[in-house]
């Protein structure tokens, strides 16, 4: 099939576009408690998106790369660790607005869910990756939408799915169908 059958060369600014990352989460049972712990990038001070602040990790699909491949690849980077399997659990749909130009690319996160039992982990200039116990993430800084995610991505139900949109005061409001 080409390119061009799948609507990829088809004109015009206003069509959506997006881009594709993938969000990881990790879990492992505490050896020490016996709980469950996830595993969550605490941000470098000097990034400019989300600093001092607790995420999943993850990121940007590359040119080339399917999704699967990519939230390998950059649980490798990030953390250093290579987990058995990694389960879909959901899609999020992120529309970033619009300027004078148009839609601006939106961002389709892929969410994945692994579990582990390697507990050691690297650090990089991307933060550092911590074991947190699920049951204590409301007592640390995390990402806005985590508390939302979290729990929809750590359950073993079907696959959720998640719409942000802006709102005049700046902020995304969460929207979820699971």
């Amino acid at each position: 099939m080409k390119a061009s059958e799948q609507g990829v060369n088809e004109p015009g600014a206003g069509r959506y576009r997006a881009i594709p990352r993938t969000l990881i989460f990790v879990t492992s049972r505490n050896p020490q408690s016996g709980g469950r712990d996830v595993l969550l990038l605490k941000g470098a001070p000097t990034k400019r998106l989300w600093p001092n602040r607790y995420n999943g990790l993850g990121g940007h699909v590359e040119a080339g790369e399917d999704v699967l491949s990519a939230a390998r690849r950059e649980l490798a980077e990030e953390a250093g660790i290579t987990p058995a399997a990694l389960t879909l659990r959901g899609i999020i749909n992120i529309h970033t607005g619009a300027d004078a130009q148009g839609p601006r690319p939106g961002v389709l996160v892929f969410v994945f869910h692994a579990e582990s039992a390697q507990r050691t982990v690297s650090a990089t200039a991307e933060g550092t990756p911590e074991w947190l116990p699920v049951d204590a993430l409301a007592d640390y800084p995390l990402v806005d939408d985590l508390p939302e995610i979290i729990p929809r991505a750590l359950d073993e139900g079907p696959i959720f799915f998640g719409h942000y949109a802006p709102q005049p005061d700046g902020s995304l409001e969460y929207r979820f169908s699971d």
